[in-house]
């Protein structure tokens, strides 16, 4: 058994979506971030940098217990554990973890900057402006891409897929104007919606 520890961010959603999809047995235990739970000694004793989300998996490799947290790795050990969502194919993991990557480390940094200036007590109009223009950008590029293939490195979910439906799924619901007017995206955000193991990880 697997136990969670997260909250409803884009972070948290995409552990959650990797449990949830690759099938894995897990307990969740919610983070109150406004209270500041991730700031507790038990929570800093998992991860010091105090942020969600940790996993901590008592049958790991070889039996042994594992405490990890970062989403992307925790998305990458979920696929591992269960052999899905990551091609076996020398040839084709390139392509799954260049848009892995784009999707975790573009997205939701980005988006966690902007939300950070859009609540501080004087947001900076000028910086607001350029992280939603960044935000747009990366948007029509995925796009541009979804044009021309289903999901997000090619024909089949994978990793890619979810990693990206976390950060999309938590900007749809506080800023739906970035990712307006994108028909593509739109067209795989649906089918990514659909799907009962993303419907279950997004509740929180």
């Amino acid at each position: 058994m697997i136990d969670l520890y997260a909250a409803g961010t884009s972070n948290g959603m995409r552990a959650r979506i990797a449990l949830e999809e690759c099938g894995l047995a897990y307990t969740l235990h919610p983070v109150n971030l406004a209270k500041g739970e991730q700031k507790s000694a038990e929570f800093l004793a998992m991860n010091p940098n105090g942020q969600i989300p940790v996993i901590v998996d008592d049958d790991g490799p070889g039996g042994t217990k594992v405490t990890l947290s970062q989403s992307t790795a925790i998305l990458l050990y979920c696929a591992e554990k269960s052999g899905k969502f990551m091609p076996q194919d020398a040839a084709t993991r390139p392509a799954v973890l260049q848009a892995l990557m784009s999707a975790s480390t573009d997205i939701t940094p980005v988006f966690g900057a902007l939300f950070a200036v859009v609540n501080s007590k004087q947001p900076h109009a000028p910086a607001v402006q350029i992280f939603k223009d960044r935000l747009r950008g990366f948007f029509k590029v995925w796009d541009d891409s979804l044009a021309r293939h289903k999901c997000c490195a090619g024909d089949e979910v994978t990793v890619a897929d979810l990693s990206l439906y976390a950060g999309y799924a938590r900007i749809k619901g506080a800023a739906a104007d970035l990712v307006d007017d994108l028909p593509n995206l739109a067209r795989w955000a649906e089918m990514m919606a659909a799907r009962p193991a993303i419907q279950r990880a997004l509740k929180f």
